[in-house]
């Protein structure tokens, strides 16, 4: 479903990502690891559209993403769940959620059922501002906000980070939900070793902007974590 061959990328002068290679299939969830600082973040923004390339190819679902501004990407089927949830802190659950309604392919204007099944939490505080939720309840409006758009890629930017044990819990099974039952595929950012063994298929380490390593999460060994990801 998404392809990147070759991809390199600067800021100014430093060079942050280098001839990089992923491949996610579709009905899949790749976890993206590795320690801050080593490029995850901005291969996601490259990805959306948010960071240019010097180089390099990216495929989604048969068309060159090189080619599509961020709005275009998203109405290809990309859902972004970034870091830090980048919520509107003024406008209302509701309003957050239609948001993304324009940007639907198939043209809806109706938020769909599937969220507030989802998130039950949010059917119950539609109408109270963004910024009074709590961080776990703000996290599950971003994520619900990106599905707004009925994505075919969800990709999710350290969704536990700062929530309390049992969102984490919960948000991490809404994730397998969502990749295992409805087939969404997922691309996901995350530090912590044991909710990326719980939710993801295959694992990819980047280390100082190159793919250093993937497979199957079950060939995840102590060799390599402690080589990559242990601080």
């Amino acid at each position: 479903m998404l392809t990147l061959k070759g991809i390199n990328q600067f800021y100014g002068q430093s060079h942050t990502l280098w001839d990089l290679d992923l491949h996610i299939d579709k009905g899949e969830c790749l976890c993206l690891m590795g320690r801050n600082g080593v490029g995850k973040t901005t291969l996601l923004n490259v990805i959306m559209g948010q960071l240019g390339l010097k180089s390099g190819q990216m495929e989604f679902d048969g068309q060159d993403l090189t080619r599509q501004g961020v709005e275009q990407r998203s109405r290809l089927g990309i859902g972004y769940v970034p870091q830090g949830r980048q919520i509107f802190p003024l406008l209302t659950v509701e309003e957050n959620l239609r948001i993304g309604l324009p940007a639907r392919r198939d043209g809806k204007k109706a938020i769909p059922d599937l969220v507030y099944d989802l998130f039950p939490v949010l059917a119950q505080m539609r109408q109270r501002r963004g910024g009074d939720l709590s961080g776990g309840q703000q996290q599950q409006l971003a994520i619900g906000r990106a599905l707004v758009l009925d994505p075919k890629l969800m990709i999710l930017d350290e969704p536990t980070e700062g929530i309390q044990p049992n969102v984490v819990s919960e948000i991490g099974d809404i994730i397998k939900k969502l990749n295992k039952e409805i087939g969404l595929t997922v691309l996901l950012v995350e530090q912590k070793l044991p909710f990326a063994r719980k939710v993801g298929d295959r694992f990819c380490l980047l280390d100082r902007g190159r793919n250093v390593a993937d497979g199957a999460m079950g060939d995840l060994d102590e060799a390599l974590i402690k080589e990559y990801l242990t601080v």
